[in-house]
C-alpha cells in the first residue's frame, strides 16, 4: 500500500517535527518559495503547478497564507484544494488578529506576549510579520493580510471547502479544517480534530 502524502505548504526550514503525529508515517513534502529553506519543490503557494491535481492526501500550511496578499488568499486556498485527492483534506493555522487586538487597543503593542522558537513575539510582529526576521532581509517574512475565525472560513469556502471547522489555539493562533468534499455528516471532520489534537 502506497503511503499516504501530504504537502507542507509554505513550510520554511522545518520538517516533518511540526506535523501533528498524525502525519508521522506519510510522504512529507515540503514546499517553499525560499530556496534556503531546502524545499523539496520551490514554488509559490499561489502556483502549485508542480503538482498535478489530486496529487495529495492533505495539505499542512501553517502561518504562512498571511504573507500574501488579500487577493492571493483564496487563489491559494484554491491551489491547495486543486492538489488535494477528492477525500483529501486540508489544515490551515494563522495568526488570530482579533485575539489580539486589545493589546493593540491597550496600547502594548511591542510587549511580548509569548516566546517562540524565533524569540519573543509582540502584537507587533503578529500584524506586520516577524521583525527581527523583516530587519535581517527575509522581507518575504513580512505579514501582508491577517484573518479572524469568520474571515478565514470565509476564505476557504469560496476556494470551495467543505465542512469547515477552526478552532482558537495557544499562542494567538487560529487552526481551521477544512474537507475537499463534502461528506454526509460530519463524522469525519470531527475525527480529524481529534487526531490532529486541534
Amino acid at each position: 500500500m502506497l503511503e499516504p502524502i501530504i504537502i507542507n505548504a509554505g513550510c520554511g526550514a522545518s520538517g516533518a517535527e511540526r506535523l501533528p503525529g498524525l502525519f508521522a508515517h506519510w510522504r512529507h513534502v515540503r514546499v517553499d518559495v525560499d530556496p534556503l529553506a531546502r524545499p523539496d519543490i520551490i514554488a509559490d503557494i499561489t502556483d502549485l503547478s508542480p503538482f498535478g491535481d489530486n496529487f495529495a492526501d492533505a495539505l499542512w500550511t501553517s502561518h504562512c497564507i498571511e504573507h500574501l496578499y488579500q487577493h492571493q488568499v483564496v487563489r491559494a486556498l484554491a491551489e491547495f484544494r486543486r492538489v488535494l485527492k477528492s477525500d483529501g483534506f486540508a489544515i490551515i493555522t494563522v495568526p488570530d488578529i482579533q485575539a489580539i487586538a486589545r493589546y493593540v487597543a491597550e496600547d502594548r503593542i511591542m510587549e511580548t506576549i509569548y516566546e517562540s522558537p524565533a524569540g519573543p513575539i509582540s502584537a507587533h510582529d503578529i500584524l506586520f510579520g516577524h521583525g527581527k526576521s523583516v530587519a535581517e532581509g527575509h522581507l518575504h517574512m513580512a505579514h501582508k493580510t491577517a484573518f479572524t475565525p469568520s474571515s478565514l472560513i470565509a476564505a476557504m469556502q469560496a476556494a470551495g471547502f467543505a465542512d469547515l471547522v477552526i478552532r482558537r489555539r495557544p499562542n494567538f493562533e487560529l487552526a481551521a479544517v477544512g474537507l475537499k468534499t463534502p461528506q454526509p455528516d460530519q463524522s469525519r471532520i470531527q475525527m480529524l480534530m481529534n487526531a490532529l489534537q486541534l
